[in-house]
C-alpha cells in the first residue's frame, strides 16, 4: 500500500469531501438549512448519483495517472516528478478539483443541503484564488516550459473540445 497516497485522500478530499460538510451539517441542524435526504423517487436523487459516478471515476482516474505516470501523488508533500498530460490533463489542468466539484455537487443534491452547496462554491472560489498565484507558479519552477506550453494550451476550468498533447503545436508546424 502507498502510504503516501493514503494520507493525502484522508487529509485532501478526506478534509474537503467528509470532515466539512459534517461540520456544516451539524451547524445546519435543526435551523430552516437542515439537510433532507433526497429519495429514488425524485430525480434530484439521480442526478446526484450520475454526479457522484463521474466524480469518483474521475478522482480515481486522476489519481491513477499522478502515480503511474507522474511518479507521485496528488499531495503537495509527495508531488508528480513528471508532469502528466494524459487522460483527462489533456482537455483541462485540473480534472482533480472538477472531479471534488462534482462529488459536492452530489452530495449537495442528495441531501438537498444548501450549506454544502455554498460550500462547493466557496472551494471553488478558493481554489480559483489558490491556483493562479501559487499551484501553478510551483508547477512553471519544477516543469519549466514544458508547464508552460500546457498551460498555454490547456484551459484552467472549462475543458477544451479536442485534446492537445505536448508538442502538438509543433507537429502542427510542421505539417503546414
Amino acid at each position: 500500500m502507498h502510504w503516501g497516497l493514503v494520507k493525502a485522500i484522508v487529509v485532501l478530499p478526506g478534509t474537503v469531501l467528509v470532515f466539512v460538510p459534517v461540520i456544516v451539517l451539524s451547524i445546519a441542524k435543526n435551523s430552516r438549512f437542515s439537510h433532507k435526504f433526497a429519495n429514488p423517487e425524485q430525480i434530484l436523487f439521480w442526478v446526484a448519483l450520475l454526479a457522484a459516478i463521474v466524480g469518483l471515476s474521475l478522482s480515481l482516474w486522476t489519481v491513477a495517472l499522478f502515480m503511474k505516470y507522474g511518479k507521485g501523488t496528488p499531495a503537495p508533500w509527495d508531488p508528480p516528478q513528471k508532469l502528466v498530460i494524459r487522460g483527462p490533463y489533456r482537455y483541462v489542468r485540473n480534472p482533480m478539483i472538477t472531479a471534488v466539484l462534482f462529488i459536492l455537487l452530489s452530495e449537495s443534491l442528495v441531501l438537498k443541503s444548501l450549506p454544502i452547496a455554498i460550500w462547493l462554491v466557496v472551494f471553488f472560489v478558493g481554489n480559483a484564488i489558490y491556483f493562479p498565484l501559487v499551484e501553478e507558479k510551483g508547477l512553471e519552477k519544477r516543469f519549466g516550459r514544458e508547464y508552460l506550453e500546457y498551460k498555454a494550451q490547456v484551459p484552467r476550468w472549462l475543458p477544451r473540445l479536442h485534446a492537445w498533447s505536448l508538442g502538438s503545436n509543433e507537429q502542427n508546424r510542421r505539417k503546414n
